[in-house]
């Protein structure tokens, strides 16, 4: 059960959160992913590896990005707060202390 990150009996948790952990546990392995070819890049001394690692860390950047659509179309309250936070100017403490505002927070 701790491979898999979950937390309560498989059998007790709905099919809706079992998808939306494999896609919460998806971005986190993508991103993981996405640090390690950027470390390895930085450290590589050969410049077609290197090139071939940043390669493989947009790549999985994309996967993220996809996982991370699924999911806001999939979630209402990931789709609120990324409506909310996201691709927004300017400072984003700022943002959210007028989100808190406006929200009564």
């Amino acid at each position: 059960m701790s491979k898999e990150g979950l937390h309560v009996p498989r059998e007790k948790l709905s099919r809706d959160t079992l998808n939306k952990h494999y896609a919460i546990t998806s971005i986190i392995e993508e991103l993981e992913a996405v640090d390690w070819y950027r470390q390895r890049a930085d450290d590589c001394d050969d410049a077609e590896l290197k090139a071939i690692l940043l390669h493989n860390a947009r790549e999985e950047l994309e996967h993220a990005a996809m996982v991370l659509e699924w999911l806001r179309r999939n979630d209402k309250e990931a789709h609120e707060q990324f409506e909310e936070y996201l691709f927004k100017d300017g400072s984003i403490m700022e943002h959210e202390e007028g989100a808190s505002e406006k929200h009564g927070l």
